[in-house]
């Protein structure tokens, strides 16, 4: 069974399902540099509709989700769920994410702060 093919050096950061019909579900994308020290560079975040990433069969290379900066090289965090998604610091105190931005593969919006996590709706697991 193959699940998705990565090059060398590539890495997944992020698995999971998604319910497409649940709550306008969305991804997010926090792009930084991969010099930096783990949890210390806040780099740019982006949220996207997830209805605008096609649906791929397995072994593919999958699509680009977010279009790198300068100075930024690596996906520090991946996540995709139903909305409202909330970010935190690695402190927990809570991150402000941007609006919903539908250009799939476009840039981030620079965070104040580095973003250790990602989840949905309070209450829902």
């Amino acid at each position: 069974m193959a699940g998705v093919r990565l090059g060398a050096g590539d890495r997944a950061i992020w698995f999971g399902a998604v319910d497409p019909a649940a709550g306008d579900p969305v991804v997010v994308t926090v792009a930084g540099a991969s010099s930096a020290l783990p949890g210390t560079e806040a780099g740019s975040v982006k949220v996207t509709p997830f209805s605008e990433y096609p649906a791929k069969g397995r072994g593919t290379g999958g699509v680009r989700c977010h279009r790198f900066v300068r100075g930024e090289d690596v996906l520090l965090l991946g996540w995709a769920g139903p909305t409202p998604a909330r970010a935190s610091s690695g402190s927990g105190v809570p991150v402000d994410l941007p609006a919903v931005d539908g250009r799939r593969d476009g840039s981030g919006t620079p965070v104040a702060a580095p973003i250790s996590a990602v989840a949905g709706p309070a209450g829902q697991r």
